[in-house]
Order: C-alpha cells, then sequence, then structure tokens
C-alpha cells in the first residue's frame, strides 16, 4: 500500500468554461465562436489593451524608480481612487476599512473569509444563478449557504417578488450577496425601486449587504451602474463591496481588486481594518500594485480618465448593438428575443439544456456554457444571422 502523501488527493472537477475554452481552441473550424469565457472582445475578436491603461503604463514606466513593497492593504492612493470611483464622494471615510486584493475574485474570498472569522453563523445568500465561483469559493471558506431567486433562464426582468419572499428568511448577520450590475450570467439588474426595496429588508432583518461590482460602466454608464451600490452605503449602516478592475480597464491579468467594508462606527471600522490586514498577511501579505497603479493614475488623471470613460463608453454601445442586432436576427427567425435585447454588461443565459448546448458546437460551432450562458461581447456583427439560426433552431 502506497502512502505517499499525496497518494489520497482526490481528481478535481475541470473548471466547465477553461474545459470549454479547451475545446474551442481545439476546433479546426473557422466559423468558430467562443460565446463562453467571460472577457470583453472588439470587433476583430481581440481583447486589446485600452489607450487609457498604455499611456498610465508608459508614465509608470519612466516614473517609477522602485520595486519594493507596498504595504499589507495595499496603495493607498488606489484605495481611495477605487472607493471613489464606486461610491462618490459622500461615504465616510472613516467608517471603511480596505484592501487591494488579487483581482474581484481575491475581495470576495478575503471578505467571506472575513464573515466566516467574525460570525460562524451566518447565512450568506446567493442569487440563483450566479457566478459559480460565488458558491465554489463560500463552500471552500465553509460558509453556511443558501439561494434565492433572481431569473429564470430567458426571463426579461429579474423575479422581485419571489427574491423579496426568499429573502424574508435573513436573519441578523446574515450576508447577502448581489450583483452591482450587469448580473452574471443573466444580464439582468434590479431597478432602481428594487434596490430601495432590497435596503429596506436589510435594515428590517439586519442583514448585510455584499456588493459584487465586477462590470462597473459596461451597463449603463458609470453613475447609474454605481446607483444601487450607493444607495446601499446612504441607507445602512454596514456593507461590503467587492471591486474588480479586470473588465472595464482590461486589466485582466494584472489581477486588480478591492474588498471594502463600510461599519457602523470609526472604532469598528479600525477593528476591521487590522482584521483584514491579517488575512492579506496570511495569504500573500502584499497585494499586487502593478495593474492597481495604472488603474489609479487613469483614475487621477483627468485627461487619462476621459481618454478611459470614452473607452469605456465605446464598449458598452458595442455591447448594446449586438444585443439588439441579435435579438433582432432572432425575432426574425421566430424566436423571443429572451431577455437578450433587456439585459446589460456581457452576459445573457438562455434557456438552453446541455443536450442542445452539445448540439450548437458540433453542428454551427458556437461554444456556450452549460448553464445557457453566452458572452455577449464574443460574437461579430457579420456572424448575427447565423448565430440566430443555430440559437433559434436548437430554442425549438
Amino acid at each position: 500500500m502506497t502512502r505517499g502523501l499525496f497518494a489520497g488527493v482526490a481528481d478535481s472537477t475541470p473548471d466547465p468554461i477553461l474545459s470549454l475554452m479547451d475545446r474551442h481552441r481545439r476546433d479546426p473550424r473557422q466559423n468558430k465562436l467562443d460565446l463562453g469565457v467571460g472577457v470583453y472582445r472588439d470587433s476583430e475578436g481581440q481583447t486589446p489593451v485600452m489607450g487609457a491603461v498604455k499611456a498610465a503604463e508608459r508614465r509608470l514606466f519612466d516614473s517609477q524608480d522602485s520595486k519594493a513593497y507596498v504595504g499589507l492593504a495595499g496603495d493607498p492612493a488606489f484605495l481611495d481612487a477605487f472607493t471613489g470611483l464606486a461610491l462618490g464622494a459622500d461615504v465616510p471615510r472613516d467608517r471603511m476599512a480596505r484592501i487591494a486584493t488579487p483581482g474581484g475574485t481575491g475581495a470576495v474570498r478575503q471578505g467571506l473569509e472575513l464573515v466566516r472569522r467574525t460570525r460562524p453563523q451566518a447565512r450568506v445568500w446567493l442569487p440563483d444563478p450566479t457566478w459559480p465561483n460565488h458558491t465554489a469559493i463560500a463552500e471552500a471558506v465553509g460558509c453556511d449557504w443558501r439561494l434565492y431567486a433572481h431569473a429564470v433562464p430567458g426571463a426579461t426582468t429579474l423575479d422581485g417578488d419571489r427574491m423579496l419572499a426568499d429573502l424574508a428568511g435573513m436573519a441578523p448577520g446574515d450576508l447577502l450577496v448581489l450583483h452591482g450590475c450587469c448580473h452574471n450570467p443573466t444580464g439582468l439588474d434590479p431597478s432602481a425601486t428594487m434596490w430601495a426595496e432590497i435596503a429596506a429588508l436589510c435594515l428590517r432583518t439586519g442583514a448585510v449587504p455584499f456588493v459584487d461590482l465586477a462590470y462597473l460602466g459596461l451597463g449603463d454608464g458609470l453613475h447609474t451602474d454605481a446607483a444601487g451600490l450607493r444607495h446601499l452605503a446612504e441607507s445602512l449602516p454596514e456593507m461590503m463591496l467587492a471591486m474588480s478592475g479586470s473588465k472595464n480597464f482590461g486589466l485582466y491579468r494584472e489581477r486588480v481588486g478591492m474588498l471594502a467594508v463600510l461599519a457602523e462606527t470609526a472604532d469598528h471600522a479600525n477593528r476591521v481594518q487590522g482584521a483584514l490586514n491579517t488575512l492579506n498577511r496570511l495569504s500573500y501579505t502584499f497585494p499586487p500594485d502593478h495593474g492597481a497603479r495604472v488603474a489609479q493614475m487613469v483614475l487621477d488623471d483627468a485627461d487619462l480618465r476621459m481618454m478611459w470613460e470614452q473607452e469605456l463608453a465605446a464598449m458598452r454601445a458595442r455591447l448594446d448593438l449586438l444585443r439588439s442586432g441579435l435579438a433582432d436576427a432572432l425575432e426574425a427567425q421566430g424566436s423571443a428575443d429572451l431577455g437578450i435585447r433587456h439585459g446589460r454588461g456581457l452576459f445573457a443565459r438562455l434557456p438552453l439544456g446541455t443536450d442542445r448546448i452539445a448540439a450548437l458546437q458540433e453542428t454551427h460551432g458556437l461554444y456556450i456554457v452549460g448553464d445557457g450562458r453566452i458572452n455577449i461581447a464574443g460574437l461579430r456583427a457579420p456572424d448575427l444571422g447565423r448565430v440566430a439560426a443555430g440559437l433559434a433552431a436548437a430554442l425549438r
């Protein structure tokens, strides 16, 4: 009998999106389309480096005179810039604790770890459906989690009545995970009225919202996309925010993220800051700085920020055109638009079973995640008719 240390390591379940990418890569057909992986692509199918980012990196290259460590929490200028971008200037900074993290994923992980250590009995409420890594991280951290209704595949709006009914069961200290905008995978977000109802429900139950903000600016614009989050911050004594710079700055591989905690008092915030610093120390010690510094430079320089906002607006406009174009093409095929026209951001979720998704790959070279999620940015305008024909046939 083998007694090796690693003999008992179990086989890992392959990540479905990474497996999809691999199958797409090995497909020799020229007309194949990857509608699975959640990255922005331009009309040439590329994920470009934004012009504002390139300009900031040139300045950083010329001016940076050290690669020494930053603090445990990350660069304060970056934290201030990201906090202002998400929350504006009105949230009291003395009630906030913040750390830079490796991407939004790192922020989610550190936030759930903080809650598990602080209040082990807290339940984590996740939307159904949600980004699969939400449930995976909650399981890995050891949180007690459950689902609340969000929207069924093909819906044109989220199911607000069922959502509020499910969340009525929250208890004081429970954590309510919300997508700040451009919900992944449905693209369907709460209305302003719904955000107000969510805030009121948190006040009544004592639950604390944890907003995952991964797509700010890719829905209806920076201010509109942040409106729900800002309402929560203004209305509630406590909340958490996980923020990513991957999509809206195109800094995917630089892993730019922030975890921010709004506490009830400045004293609570000071203690939370110490706990967050400790979490960073125990995991990766110092967060990555290059991408964070680039994002901060873009946000703090008037010319670079104007350039970035214009590029972001162009990305948003392209997504809107692709949404309406695919919805029109589906309707021309005699199919409903299935919420595509009504969604925001990169994603829509179609009512397709695994057998139909497999058939779309085999017959049409369309690669879609197994839950029916499609990445709108993976489309190209000349392919909309072909894609719509394949989807309409599968939907029938």
